[in-house]
C-alpha cells in the first residue's frame, strides 16, 4: 500500500508528525514503518505532551532502587528484601468492553512486575464510574468487576484493596487502574536494558493474534460515536497461560541466562524490542517468520502491532538457549528465536526474505515529538459564605443518614467480595479498611498499600488537589501502623490540546512533587492517560496515587473497628469546619462551589510521625483518617466495623456542629485510646505540637451527640451497608 499523508493522519499522526518522519528518513515509509511510528509516537508511549514535566517529579529517597523509566519501580524493605511496584492505566479499553478490558489491565501489570524477577503478592484497583442513574454504569462496573476478580484470582493472586468512584464526568470514560506489588531479592533484579552484540532475542508466551492491534493508539486519543468499531483493538486475556508464564520465567530467572526481559504491553513486539535497543544503545533484527502466530496470513505490520497478552521478549546470554527452552517447554509455552541484538543501531525487520522495515531507534524513540502545549492556571476559588439559616432545619441525624449511603462513601463489600483476598495465605488486612496489609512470607515484616484519588478536589483547583491525594495516601498508610516508603501514579486526563485540561495536568503534577517531596514519600513509577474524552466532554482531573508502605512487625498493625467499652476517642489534627467542595455541600446544602481543603505540610508530617510513634509504642487501639464526610462519617464507620458505639462529649467549638461533625479539613486522625494510656497519649501529643480534641467515650450500641440518639448502630450499618448492593440486584 503506498503511504501518504492521509493514512498517517487514519494512524493518529498529525500532518507535521508525518513531515517529521519523511524528514528524518529522508523517504516515505512503508505501511509497516508507519505503523511503528504511529506506535511509538502515540501519547501512550511516547508522553509526549507530559514528559518535561513528568521530569520534576520528586524521583528520589533512601529507600529507592529504581525510579521511573523501568517496567515498575523498586524499593527496599530491609533484609535483602524490595518491593516492585506499579499503577497502570487500562481506561479505554475497558470503557469498550469492560471484562476483557479490565481483565487484561490485570494482567498487563502483573507482567510490569514480575518481568523485573518479583513474584506478585497483592493486587490493587481504582475504578471510576459515571453516574449511578447513567444507562451504562451498572454494566460498566458489573464487568470491571468481573474481569478484575476473574484474572486475579485465577493467576492466584490476593487483591487487598482500592477505591470506587462515582461522577457524572466519568458517564463517557470510566477508569480502571490496576496496581501490583512483588517481592523480589535485592540482588536478584531484572531491566530491560539490552547489552552485548549477536545476543539471541527470544520471545516466549502465547501465540500472537490480531487482537489489540492499535490498541496504544486508540489509548491517545478521544471517543466518538464509532466507539463499537474500536472493539477489535481491545486485547483478550487467559489468566492460566499467565500464570504458566509467571512461573516459567521466575525459573529462568534463577540462573544467569537473562541479559535484559521485557513485557509485550502497549504497541507489543514493537515497544519491547525498540525500548529495550533504546536503552542499551544497540540495534536489534528480528525475523518475523518465526514469531509464533495463531492466525493466518498475519503481515508484519499486523506481527509489530498486536497487542496479544501474555508475551515476554527476553535478550539472551549465548549458549543458554536450550535450557531456557526446555524450561518454557514444560510450562506448554512457545519459545522462538526470533532475532539478534546488533551494533546498527536500527531495528531491522525481515518477513519472507524481505527486509520491510529499516529504521533508527533513535528516529522511534529519542527523536519522538516533545510538545510544550499551552496550558491555562486554574484560580483557587472563592471561600463560601453559608448562611446560618442553612442549618437552622437541619437534624444531625437525616445528614448523616443520606451521607452514610451515598455511593462514593457506602461500603463497597459487594465489589471485594468478589475478589480473592487471602489466596498465598499472608493478608494480614483485608479490603475495607485504610490499607490492605500482606505479610512478607515467612517474616514478621508486612507491606501495606492503599489507592486514593480525589477528582472534586483536583477540579476545584488542581495544585491543592494535587497535593491533597499524596497526603491522603500518607494518611492511609499511618493508620495502618506502616511508615510510608513510596508511592506510584497513574494521571489520569482529558484532552491535552485544551489549554484547560492541559493546566490541570500541570497543576496536579506540581502539588503531587510538592507534597511527595515535603513527605519523603518519593514517586518511583506510574503512567500517563490523556485524551479521557467523549464528544468534546472530559473526565475531571483524576490523578490516582498508589502508595505503600512498611510494618517491620505486623503485630503491630493497627486497624479501623473500634475495640473496647469505655476507650476514649480523639480527632487529632485541628478541626476548622471547612464544609466548601465537601460532600455535605453538594448533598445537604446543593453547593458545588468553593476551594477544596487547605493543605498544610508541615502539620500533615508532623501530625503522621506522631501518630506513628504512637502506634510503635503501642498506645493506640484503632486509628482511622478523617475523609469524605468528616469526623462523623469516620467515627460512623469505625462503629460500624467495631459494632460499638459511641457517646460524644458536649460540644465547646467555635464553629456549628454541622461544621464541626462533616467539615473535611485536612490532616486529621481518629484514635482511640485505652484509659491507662490516656495522659501518656495527651502528653506526647502537647510535646509534639499536635492539637486535639477529646470526642467522647465508647459506649453501648448507639451514636450519641449532645444527649441525643443520632442513631442505633444496627440501623446505621444497614444504611451504610446497603446502597450498592441494592443498586446491583434492581
Amino acid at each position: 500500500m503506498e503511504v501518504n499523508e492521509k493514512i498517517a493522519i487514519e494512524h493518529g499522526l498529525k500532518k507535521e508528525e508525518y513531515k517529521k518522519i519523511c524528514d528524518l528518513l529522508k523517504r516515505v515509509p512503508n505501511l509497516t514503518e508507519l505503523g511503528l511510528f504511529s506506535a511509538m509516537w502515540n501519547e501512550h508511549c511516547s508522553y509526549k505532551s507530559s514528559k518535561k514535566y513528568l521530569k520534576n517529579l520528586n524521583t528520589k529517597g533512601k529507600r529507592v532502587i529504581q525510579g521511573p523509566g523501568e517496567n515498575a519501580g523498586v524499593v527496599d524493605i530491609d533484609d535483602e528484601d524490595a518491593i516492585v511496584f506499579k499503577i497502570e492505566s487500562h481506561n479505554h479499553p475497558s470503557f469498550i468492553e469492560p471484562y476483557q478490558g479490565a481483565a487484561t489491565g490485570v494482567g498487563g501489570i502483573m507482567r510490569d512486575v514480575f518481568t523485573m524477577g518479583a513474584r506478585p503478592i497483592a493486587n490493587l484497583n481504582s475504578i471510576h464510574f459515571g453516574s449511578p442513574q447513567h444507562k451504562k454504569t451498572k454494566n460498566l462496573l458489573r464487568g470491571v468487576v468481573k474481569g478484575i476478580g476473574g484474572y486475579g484470582n485465577c493467576v492466584g493472586v490476593p487483591t487487598i484493596g482500592g477505591q470506587t468512584i462515582f461522577d457524572e464526568s466519568y458517564n463517557g470514560n470510566i477508569l480502571v487502574n490496576a496496581m501490583t506489588l512483588g517481592l523480589v531479592n535485592k540482588k536478584k533484579i531484572f531491566y530491560s536494558k539490552a547489552a552485548g552484540l549477536n545476543k539471541p532475542v527470544i520471545y516466549v508466551g502465547s501465540k500472537t493474534g490480531r487482537d489489540g492491534i492499535h490498541g496504544a493508539s486508540m489509548a491517545s486519543t478521544i471517543f466518538d460515536e464509532k466507539i463499537e468499531e474500536k472493539k477489535p483493538t481491545v486485547q483478550v486475556g487467559d489468566p492460566f497461560t499467565e500464570k504458566l508464564l509467571l512461573e516459567a520465567c521466575l525459573e529462568l530467572m534463577a540462573d544467569n541466562s537473562i541479559i535484559a526481559i521485557q513485557d509485550m504491553g502497549a504497541a507489543g513486539l514493537t515497544s519491547s524490542s525498540i525500548e529495550m535497543a533504546s536503552k542499551g544503545k544497540l540495534g536489534i533484527e528480528l525475523n518475523l517468520n518465526k514469531v509464533p502466530c495463531r492466525e493466518e496470513k498475519m503481515t508484519p505490520y499486523e506481527i509489530m502491532l498486536s497487542e496479544s497478552q501474555e508475551r515476554m521478549l527476553i535478550v539472551l546470554e549465548n549458549g543458554k538457549e536450550e535450557k531456557a527452552k526446555k524450561i518454557f517447554d514444560k510450562w506448554n509455552l512457545d519459545f522462538a528465536i526470533i532475532g539478534k541484538t546488533t551494533s546498527t543501531k536500527n531495528i531491522e525487520i525481515y518477513f519472507n526474505n524481505k527486509k520491510v522495515a529499516d529504521i533508527p531507534i533513535d528516529f522511534l524513540s529519542e527523536d519522538a515529538p516533545i510538545y510544550e502545549r499551552k496550558w491555562k492556571k486554574t484560580k483557587i476559588p472563592q471561600k463560601l459564605k453559608f448562611a446560618k439559616e442553612k442549618f437552622k432545619s437541619l437534624k444531625i441525624s437525616e445528614c448523616l443518614k443520606k451521607i452514610i449511603s451515598n455511593p462514593n462513601i457506602c461500603d463497597k463489600e459487594w465489589i471485594w467480595e468478589q475478589y480473592d483476598h487471602t489466596v498465598m495465605g499472608d493478608t494480614v488486612q483485608k479490603p475495607g479498611g485504610d490499607a490492605g496489609v500482606v505479610r512478607i512470607h515467612g517474616t514478621k515484616k508486612a507491606i501495606a498499600a492503599c489507592v486514593d484519588s480525589s477528582a472534586s478536589y483536583c477540579f476545584a483547583h488542581p495544585h491543592t488537589g494535587g497535593k491533597q491525594v499524596v497526603c491522603e495516601t500518607w494518611r492511609n498508610l499511618i493508620s495502618a501502623g506502616a511508615t510510608p516508603i513510596a508511592i506510584t501514579n497513574c494521571l489520569n486526563f482529558g484532552n491535552p490540546e485544551k489549554e484547560k485540561n492541559m493546566g490541570e495536568f500541570v497543576e496536579c503534577v506540581e502539588g503531587i512533587s510538592e507534597a511527595s517531596k515535603y513527605l519523603d514519600f518519593p514517586i518511583v513509577s506510574g503512567n500517563v492517560s490523556f485524551y479521557n474524552e467523549t464528544k468534546d466532554k472530559g473526565i475531571k482531573p483524576s490523578p490516582t496515587i498508589g502508595g505503600v508502605g512498611l510494618i517491620k512487625n505486623y503485630k503491630n498493625m493497627v486497624t479501623m473497628d473500634f475495640k473496647k467499652e469505655d476507650n476514649t476517642v480523639f480527632v487529632i489534627g485541628k478541626t476548622e469546619g471547612h464544609l466548601d467542595q465537601s460532600i455535605f455541600a453538594k448533598d445537604i446544602l446543593g453547593e458545588k462551589k468553593g476551594p477544596p481543603p487547605e493543605i498544610n505540610l508541615f502539620n500533615e508530617k508532623n501530625i503522621g510521625e506522631t501518630l506513628l510513634k504512637l502506634i510503635n509504642e503501642n498506645l493506640i487501639e484503632s486509628a482511622h483518617d478523617v475523609s469524605l464526610g468528616g469526623i462523623i462519617v469516620a467515627i460512623s464507620k469505625m462503629c460500624i466495623k467495631g459494632n460499638k458505639g459511641i457517646k460524644f462529649k458536649k460540644f465547646k467549638s467555635l464553629i456549628n456542629k454541622f461544621e464541626y461533625l462533616f467539615g473535611e479539613d485536612q490532616g486529621r486522625y481518629i484514635v482511640e485510646i485505652s484509659k491507662k494510656n490516656l495522659n501518656k497519649v495527651k502528653e506526647m501529643l502537647t510535646n509534639n505540637s499536635v492539637h486535639f480534641d477529646e470526642l467522647g467515650v465508647l459506649k453501648g450500641k448507639d451514636i450519641e451527640v449532645e444527649d441525643k440518639l443520632i442513631f442505633k448502630l444496627e440501623d446505621l450499618k444497614k444504611e451504610y451497608k446497603n446502597w450498592l448492593k441494592k443498586y446491583m440486584i434492581n
